[in-house]
C-alpha cells in the first residue's frame, strides 16, 4: 500500500461563489443532514456536499458519461499526529483495517470487491489516511458497504496485529534497501529533525516492534471519529443515493455518533521550526549515489503556491526543464534529476533530487547549485513562464479524466482547505501568475541555505554543508 500523495495545485480554502445551500446551515450537528451544491462546473461534474448529523461529510461529483466510480474514505490523521513512541501507528492501523470486521474477514473484504472486477487500496501520509475502492457504477453499493465497514468497525484481532507487524517490518526493511526512497526520508529528517514531519510514515523497527494492540486500538478510537472523516466519490452516481447508502452502512457502528460539527481543516498555527542547513550522509555500498539538495519551502495555503508550481516546472519539472537539460541531456551525468515541492499545513519543502554514479556527485551538485543561484539572481524568462504555466494547467486538466483524481480533489479540498476551487478559477489563478511573481519567489526561496542528503558509498566528511 502506497504511503505518499501529492497534488501540485490544490484547491483554495476560500469560498466558492457558485455554491447554493439546500439546508439550513453549513455545519452539521443540528440533528439532520445538510446538503449543498458546491459547483456545477462545465469542466467537471456537479459537486454536492452533505454534512451528516455526526459531523461526517460526504462529497460527490456526478459524471454521467463514465461507467465507473471511485469511492474514498479520508481521515484527517497521519504520521504527524503520533507521539514519538507511537511512530508508525497510523500506517500500522491502515494495514489492520483490511484484516477483518465484525461482519467480514480479510478474505471476504478483498474477494467481494475483486469478484466484481473492482480494486481497493489505502495509503498513509503525514497529514491524512485514505481508503479507497474503484468499481463499476452498478457495484457502488457494495463498495460503500465494504469500505465503510472496514473503516468504522475493524476488530483488530490480536493474531492479525502480529501478522501485520511482521509485514510492516518487512516493508521497513524493503524501504531501507531502496536508497532512492530512503534519501527523501533522510532529507526530511535533515530539515525537520525530531519534529513529526521529519519521521518515517511507516515508523521504525524500534517503534513498531513493541507497539501493542491496546495502543493501536486507542489510536483508532480516539482519532477515527466522524467529524474528522470525509467521504468522497466521483463517477456515474447519484448524490442522494450515495448519502443514503453511507448512512445505512454506518448505522450502529462507532461512527454513528451523537450530533457534532465537522472538524475544521488542520490549523496552520505558527510555522514549524526547521533545523539550520546541514549535510547528512547514509553510507551504503550502492552502485548509484542518491542526493537531495533543498530547503524549507512554503505551506499549502500560501498564495505563492501557484508561482511555486510554475517555478518548479521550469527548474526540474520535466524533460524541458533547466536541470534536466543541463545535467542529463547536455552532459549525461544522471539518469534521473528533478525538482519537487511538498506542502503541509504549516510548512513545506523545496528540493532537487538526482541519482548518478558516485564519481559524478560533485559535478552534479556543482551544476545544481549554480543553476539555483542563477535563477535566484536572474529569474526565469517569459518563454519559460509560459511553458511552466502550460505544464501546470495541462497536468491538472488531464487528471480530470480519471475518477480517482476527481475523487481525491474533492476530498483534499474539503479536508485540507475547507472548500473546493472550481476548475476555471484554478486555471485562472495559474494564468494570473506573472514573471515578477515567479522571480520574486525564486530570489527568496533559492537563496535560502540548503540542506544536503546523500545515500551512497561516502563518509560524513566527504561533503560540506
Amino acid at each position: 500500500m502506497s504511503r505518499a500523495s501529492r497534488a501540485p495545485f490544490p484547491p483554495d480554502r476560500r469560498g466558492v461563489a457558485s455554491s447554493r445551500a439546500t439546508g439550513a446551515a453549513r455545519a452539521g450537528g443540528a440533528g439532520r443532514a445538510v446538503t449543498r451544491t458546491l459547483t456545477d462546473d462545465p469542466l467537471g461534474g456537479t459537486v454536492r456536499r452533505t454534512v451528516l448529523p455526526s459531523g461526517l461529510r460526504v462529497l460527490t461529483e456526478a459524471i454521467p458519461t463514465m461507467r465507473s466510480v471511485s469511492f474514498g474514505i479520508w481521515v484527517a490523521v497521519g504520521s504527524r499526529d503520533e507521539t514519538g513512541p507511537q511512530a508508525g501507528a497510523a500506517h500500522f492501523l491502515e494495514h489492520l483495517l483490511f484484516k477483518g470486521t465484525n461482519k467480514r474477514d480479510a478474505l471476504e473484504i478483498s474477494s467481494s470487491i475483486e469478484a466484481v472486477g473492482g480494486e481497493t487500496n489505502a495509503f498513509t501520509t503525514k497529514e491524512y489516511t485514505c481508503y479507497y475502492a474503484r468499481v463499476l457504477d452498478e457495484d457502488l453499493p457494495l463498495a460503500i458497504d465494504v469500505m465503510c465497514d472496514l473503516v468504522a468497525d475493524s476488530v483488530l484481532a490480536p493474531a492479525d496485529v502480529e501478522t501485520e507487524r511482521g509485514v510492516i517490518l518487512e516493508e521497513i526493511a524493503m524501504h531501507d534497501d531502496e536508497p532512492g526512497d530512503e534519501v527523501h526520508d533522510l532529507f526530511a529528517r535533515a530539515v525537520y529533525g525530531d519534529h513529526p514531519l521529519g519521521r518515517l510514515i511507516s515508523g521504525t523497527e524500534e517503534t513498531v516492534t513493541p507497539m501493542s494492540r491496546r495502543q493501536i486500538q486507542s489510536f483508532y478510537r480516539r482519532r477515527y471519529v466522524a467529524p474528522q472523516i470525509v467521504i468522497a466519490a466521483a463517477g456515474n452516481l447519484d448524490h442522494a443515493a450515495v448519502v443514503k447508502l453511507v448512512r445505512q452502512a454506518l448505522r450502529g457502528t462507532p461512527l454513528d455518533t451523537a450530533p457534532a460539527a465537522p472538524a475544521a481543516h488542520r490549523s496552520t498555527g505558527s510555522a514549524v521550526r526547521t533545523k539550520p542547513a546541514t549535510t547528512v550522509v547514509e553510507a551504503k555500498e550502492t552502485e548509484q549515489a542518491h542526493v537531495i539538495l533543498g530547503c524549507p519551502g512554503i505551506d499549502r495555503l500560501d498564495e505563492r503556491r501557484f508561482a511555486l508550481g510554475v517555478l518548479n516546472n521550469v527548474l526540474g519539472g520535466g524533460m524541458s526543464s533547466r536541470l534536466f537539460q543541463e545535467i542529463r541531456e547536455q552532459r549525461g551525468l544522471a539518469y534521473s534529476v528533478y525538482s519537487y515541492a511538498s506542502q503541509y499545513a504549516d510548512s513545506g519543502l523545496f528540493a532537487v533530487y538526482a541519482g548518478c554514479a558516485p564519481g559524478k556527485v560533485d559535478e552534479v551538485l556543482d551544476l545544481t547549485r549554480a543553476e539555483l543561484s542563477r535563477v535566484a539572481a536572474d529569474g526565469i524568462t517569459a518563454d519559460e513562464l509560459a511553458r511552466g504555466k502550460g505544464m501546470s494547467k495541462g497536468s491538472f486538466v488531464l487528471g480530470l479524466e480519471d475518477t480517482g483524481s476527481r475523487m481525491s480533489r474533492l476530498a483534499k479540498g474539503e479536508l485540507l482547505y475547507g472548500d473546493l476551487m472550481p476548475v476555471d478559477e484554478l486555471l485562472s489563478r495559474v494564468d494570473a501568475v506573472t514573471l515578477d511573481d515567479v522571480n520574486t519567489l525564486a530570489g527568496e526561496l533559492l537563496s535560502r541555505p540548503m540542506s544536503l542528503a546523500v545515500v551512497g558509498p561516502f563518509g560524513a566528511g566527504d561533503f560540506t554543508a
